[in-house]
């Protein structure tokens, strides 16, 4: 786990200033080591940084005033291969391929046995070098092969390109910039901003979507110019003409239209989990597993025993949390395993919001407790967590979910949304609800964000007019089914937003997060499931809570779903400290102008509704996101 970073100018030799302020933003992702390559005109060079160990120090100057139209910045946390054999930039044996690797390969083993029946032999026993030598072997067709969570840039001097690539679900980010003057890359969008090329712009199309879906949906990000590498994409700069182009190297298989008892897909299923968690269990660091009380995070806790003894769990407790604390407590006594809890009080979920508010690259709809989780973890010295996260996304596991069905019948209906007049909240939301005519605005609708009349009614009209509020780009196969929203969950509820909110959380402080529920062969097979028997309506993750009977206590397999989530609705109605700075943060958002203020203090002063305190925390984080990254 790692971060890079890097450029390639179209036109002239740029200062590697550029380079080094990029990898210094992202220190973060990688204390252990650091390293550049750097090109100009097909002279190619290494160069240690200030962070570099000694060893690579000795091996490579260190990189001072340097100019060049190609540069790789690599931030390295050691978690596979601890040796400066795994140091990046990683080189081939002829210098004429050049790596940066952020992320985890899992079956990386067998892709090594693999590649040395084919002649190839290894320097390392890192990933990275797997990935260097798939590439030589393969090409491009190596990312389908691999099963993890990677951002890859690759410059092939052979081939004259230079390929970016992310992983199939988008586990690990990738940013990029794109202009005239060239492309700038990162594993973070505050590395970008250094570049000389790129200045922070406000992009109100990226704006607009994070309002109605607690996040920016990708290729968008909230700066103009800046985009998200699509998850299970690749792109490629042809170094001889300077010609873009992107290609996807694997889609979410389709439901099978054969018959399979259920009892073979939880048999499936079970050792499927079994053998994801084994091979994401493997590291040259400790391992620990986050247990939230439910049955994602605890059946991976149950089944890793067998494969490490030494496994160690723990479980953040925060306001209201008293019964999840109590089930993981109780499941680590049941299988055996060390178990600790972390107890965030108000005023540690309250210390630095402003800089763990302002760490995210755009506004935010909630506090996020997993950056109180990473700092634990690293304080306790585990590089490595194991998560629950994408369970609920693979297995139907929202409670809004369920509301389906019923949705699918009352859109039936939707011609009565013109005829509702009365403008008071109730009457609004009726008319949200029955203006949900794809599956698309179904999924919107249980984000439970804004509605897009709010948006309207918020937003200064000069701004708004220029927005482009048809989301028809962003619809998928509209499938009217379950399994056309299972692709909403998977591309946006996941990968947009759970695991890039979870590597931001993570990195902050240099920890690793695993995700066992988002192997290859797991979600291959779950999603080619008849919807028959992944979906029923009427239960949360039905097949998920099958293959865990035999695994877990009964208090666990009946816990009603609750997400891991602060209680923020009860610091903002009860923590004068709070509503101070709720209130000071929305007047300094008011003098600029962006928003209808009026609106803005007709939705701070009439909270009624459960959710009402979401739209005043997306308002809050606009705010310091602005700060942070456009006031100098």
């Amino acid at each position: 786990m790692c971060g890079i970073s890097g450029y390639y100018s179209f036109h002239k030799s740029i200062s590697s200033t550029n380079i080094l302020e990029m990898n210094q933003a992202i220190k973060h992702r990688g204390p252990d080591d650091e390293g550049f390559w750097m090109d100009n005109n097909d002279r190619g060079a290494s160069f240690s940084g200030d962070d570099s160990t000694q060893k690579i120090k000795k091996q490579f100057p260190v990189l001072q005033e340097e100019y060049s139209n190609i540069a790789l910045g690599f931030r390295r946390l050691s978690i596979v291969d601890l040796s400066e054999k795994g140091h990046q930039p990683m080189l081939s044996e002829n210098k004429e391929m050049i790596i940066t690797f952020n992320g985890e390969i899992y079956n990386f083993k067998k892709l090594r046995k693999e590649l040395e029946s084919l002649g190839h032999s290894f320097h390392s026993t890192s990933d990275t070098e797997v990935i260097l030598k798939g590439y030589q072997e393969w090409g491009q067709s190596a990312f389908s092969k691999l099963d993890g969570m990677f951002a890859i840039c690759i410059v092939d001097l052979i081939r004259q390109k230079l390929i970016l690539a992310r992983d199939r679900i988008g586990m690990k980010p990738l940013f990029y910039h794109q202009s005239s003057e060239g492309i700038v890359w990162a594993s973070e969008i505050k590395a970008l901003l250094k570049h000389e090329f790129v200045k922070p712009e406000i992009n109100w199309n990226g704006v607009y979507t994070n309002f109605l879906f607690q996040t920016t949906l990708a290729p968008q990000t909230c700066f103009q110019h800046i985009f998200s590498l699509e998850p299970a994409s690749i792109m490629t700069i042809d170094l001889k003409d300077d010609q873009v182009t992107k290609e996807k190297f694997w889609n979410l298989p389709s439901p099978s239209a054969k018959n399979i008892a259920e009892n073979e897909a939880v048999r499936k299923i079970d050792e499927l989990l079994s053998e994801s968690i084994s091979e994401q269990l493997y590291a040259d660091v400790p391992v620990a597993i986050m247990m939230s009380g439910g049955i994602d995070s605890t059946l991976i806790a149950s089944k890793s025993k067998s494969f490490n003894a030494d496994v160690n769990t723990y479980t953040v407790s925060y306001p209201f949390s008293e019964e999840e604390v109590k089930n993981a407590s109780l499941a680590a006594r049941h299988f055996g395993v060390p178990h600790e809890i972390k107890e965030i009080r108000d005023e540690e979920a309250l210390e630095r919001l402003k800089e763990n508010i302002q760490h995210f690259e755009e506004p935010y709809s909630s506090f996020e407790v997993l950056i109180n989780a990473a700092k634990y973890a690293h304080d306790r010295g585990y590089k490595v967590i194991l998560s629950g996260n994408g369970a609920d996304e693979l297995f139907a596991g929202y409670s809004h979910t369920l509301k389906l069905k019923k949705w699918l019948l009352m859109r039936n209906f939707n011609f009565m949304s013109p005829l509702i007049f009365t403008k008071d909240k109730f009457s609004q939301r009726v008319k949200n609800y029955f203006s949900q005519n794809s599956m698309f605005d179904f999924f919107r609708q249980s984000q439970v964000n804004m509605m897009p009349l709010e948006v309207k009614a918020l937003m200064h009209p000069d701004i708004y007019s220029a927005i482009e509020t048809n989301l028809s780009e962003y619809h998928l196969s509209e499938t009217p089914n379950y399994s056309g929203y299972f692709e909403y969950d998977m591309k946006y509820s996941l990968s947009s937003h759970h695991v890039f909110r979870d590597d931001l959380s993570a990195m902050k402080y240099s920890v690793e997060f695993r995700y066992p529920y988002l192997s290859n062969r797991l979600i291959d097979y779950v999603a080619a499931l008849p919807e028959n028997i992944r979906f029923n309506g009427m239960q949360n993750k039905p097949l998920l809570r099958k293959a865990a009977v035999r695994h877990l206590p009964g208090e666990i397999l009946n816990m009603p779903k609750k997400g891991f989530s602060f209680p923020v609705s009860y610091f903002i109605k009860n923590d004068k400290k709070i509503r101070d700075f709720i209130t000071e943060t929305l007047e300094s958002l008011k003098k600029r102008n962006f928003f209808n203020a009026s609106v803005m203090d007709e939705w701070w002063n009439h909270q009624e509704h459960e959710y009402d305190w979401v739209k005043i925390w997306q308002l809050v984080t606009f705010e310091l996101w602005y700060q942070k990254y456009f006031e100098k």
